[in-house]
């Protein structure tokens, strides 16, 4: 039987605020990367996404870059 190994980032809580947390996964056009990419857990990518979506909206962090 084959293990299968995943990522985990150990990550209570995302603040909208912590915009180097948020940028780190994120790619250069401030695309979310996707759970496959990043190692998150469903919960875990809800509140990270939920996150980037208050950044950009207290404009924090772009919409759109380049």
């Amino acid at each position: 039987m084959v293990e299968k190994k995943t990522k985990t980032t150990n990550v209570e809580h995302y603040d909208y605020k912590d915009v180097v947390r948020l940028l780190a996964h994120m790619n250069p056009h401030s695309r979310m990367f996707n759970r496959r990419r990043t190692g998150h857990t469903a919960h875990e990518q809800r509140t990270f996404a939920q996150a980037v979506k208050r950044a950009r909206f207290m404009a924090l962090v772009p919409y759109v870059s380049e």
